[in-house]
């Protein structure tokens, strides 16, 4: 009996990485029309009856974003996101000495690690899902390269309930492309990242504006992104 179960957990586990392996590859020249977080989110709002939720999701390539775009977001989550390798070593470490002497959390994920959460995973705090995450950051780094994670994390990011992607972000909150996101429009919706369900683009707090002069700050201050994935 324990000998079958073991077979068909090894069966499990191998076709398992199979799967992902071949969406790894897949992804890396075909748009993501779904994530596993849309059907987290998905799955959740069927648990509460909630029937009226939609998603609102529309890949645009990266060729189609505006730079102002890039840039705002870069600026705010991962500013060493050309230079890591997935991981931003000195920021988890401070991370780890902060939440040691510290109630509050400060995670350290680089825009790697949340494309894999975002694509693959689910939301929430566990050492599976770490280690999960972990090991998809790798894969994308090596399969995908820096521009198609960008393109990849803008385009599955979520930006408030049901609003997935900046085209859709961009056409919901400011009747408009994202093409032709300006800079302050840009520095907005990356001051939502964090936390989007509680900082809001539609209803911004003190403190959300506050964030979007820091990022337009760290904009100008940052080489330019676009031309640094160009480059080659």
């Amino acid at each position: 009996m324990f000998a079958a179960s073991w077979l068909y957990l090894r069966k499990g586990i191998r076709y398992f990485i199979a799967a992902v392996l071949s969406l790894v590859l897949l992804f890396a020249w075909v748009p993501v029309p779904y994530t596993g977080v849309m059907l987290e989110r998905q799955l959740s709002a069927w648990f509460d009856a909630d029937f009226a939720y939609h998603e609102q999701h529309q890949w645009v390539p990266i060729e189609k974003m505006s730079k102002h775009l890039l840039q705002a977001v870069v600026a705010s989550e991962d500013q060493k996101f050309l230079q890591h390798s997935g991981f931003d070593l000195t920021a988890i470490e401070k991370a780890l000495a902060f939440n040691a002497r510290s109630k509050k959390v400060r995670g350290a994920s680089t825009i790697s690690q949340q494309t894999a959460k975002n694509v693959f995973l689910w939301t929430g705090r566990s050492w599976l899902r770490k280690g999960l995450e972990s090991g998809l950051t790798v894969l994308i780094e090596g399969a995908w390269g820096k521009e198609r994670i960008l393109e990849v994390y803008l385009n599955s990011i979520e930006f408030g309930e049901g609003v997935f992607g900046v085209e859709a972000a961009a056409q919901r909150y400011f009747k408009t492309s994202a093409a032709k996101l300006s800079k302050s429009q840009a520095a907005l919706l990356a001051a939502v990242l964090p936390n989007p369900h509680r900082l809001l683009v539609r209803a911004p707090s003190n403190y959300v504006r506050g964030r979007q002069q820091w990022i337009m700050r760290q904009m100008s201050q940052l080489p330019s992104i676009s031309e640094q994935l160009d480059s080659p």
